[in-house]
């Protein structure tokens, strides 16, 4: 007898689709998704949207009956010998967006280094930045989703670890990306989803291929997209799934799919779930 389905909050990154918010909402909506991610909007990153882009993208978001998933922000995504506090006020800005469009999870990142700086020189720094922007998120009532991504610290399983467990916050969590760990030459799920999981609090879904980096739909790349989907179904999962594609190009800040390669990885994903028995809502 087959096990009953679960239920996953489905989201994607809408810049990926479009730099119109109309056109991200509509797309979603069409995608049976009641959620989106915000990393941008008319080519504006969130962290510099002014307080009337804001507030116009939640009066579209409202009139539409759509929320916010995540607040896909940069912070992190900068040289860690940049002060402390260069991004704390940058987090402050995101959190204020946060709060406009109504969502409790903002993505960071851990810093980014010189090619001839030891990623053991800089742990130190990393973690002092990662519990200056923990104690931001926890005094605003936010939790920081840290996504693993390459050139920064935090970019193999075991690293990401160490910045969880040092910083020791509970606004400070896990965002999974499958692609990211391909690309660092991570099996993800064999070589860490167990040490991850009791901190996972978010899916970003995207694949890639071990052989040449390239990213991938889901399931269609060395990933784990299954397995893992499969895994998080057993442990209880009911958290969000965003799909963040980057079919069409990737660049430092995030990447780009159109309408019609976003709807390629969301047919992907979809085959994914239902070959493990989840349903998105």
């Amino acid at each position: 007898m087959s096990t009953p389905a679960v239920e996953w909050e489905l989201s994607g990154f809408g810049d990926e689709i479009d730099d119109d918010p109309r056109i991200q909402i509509a797309v979603m909506q069409a995608l049976g998704a009641r959620h989106i991610e915000v990393r941008s909007a008319w080519g504006v990153n969130i962290v510099d949207l002014d307080e009337a882009q804001l507030s116009e993208f939640k009066g579209l978001l409202d009139a539409a009956g759509m929320k916010v998933s995540a607040i896909a922000s940069p912070i992190g995504k900068v040289d860690v010998s940049l002060p402390v506090d260069h991004e704390v006020g940058r987090l402050r800005r995101a959190v204020n967006a946060a709060k406009v469009l109504g969502s409790r999870y903002i993505r960071i990142f851990s810093f980014y280094y010189g090619a001839d700086v030891s990623v053991e020189s800089i742990r130190d720094a990393v973690i002092e930045r990662m519990r200056a922007l923990a104690a931001v998120a926890e005094e605003s009532g936010v939790v920081l989703l840290h996504e693993n991504e390459k050139d920064i610290f935090g970019d193999v399983p075991e690293r990401v670890l160490d910045i969880i467990e040092s910083v020791g916050s509970p606004a400070l969590k896990v965002a999974w990306d499958a692609a990211n760990f391909v690309q660092v030459g991570v099996k993800p799920f064999e070589e860490g989803y167990k040490m991850l999981r009791p901190h996972l609090e978010y899916l970003q879904v995207k694949d890639a291929l071990f052989s040449n980096g390239h990213v991938m739909p889901a399931g269609e790349g060395d990933g784990d997209v299954l397995r893992t989907v499969e895994a998080l179904k057993a442990d209880g999962y009911t958290g969000f799934a965003s799909l963040e594609p980057h079919l069409a190009g990737a660049h430092g800040l995030g990447g780009f799919s159109g309408p019609t390669a976003f709807g390629i990885a969301a047919r992907a994903f979809a085959k994914v779930l239902d070959e493990a028995g989840v349903r998105t809502v």
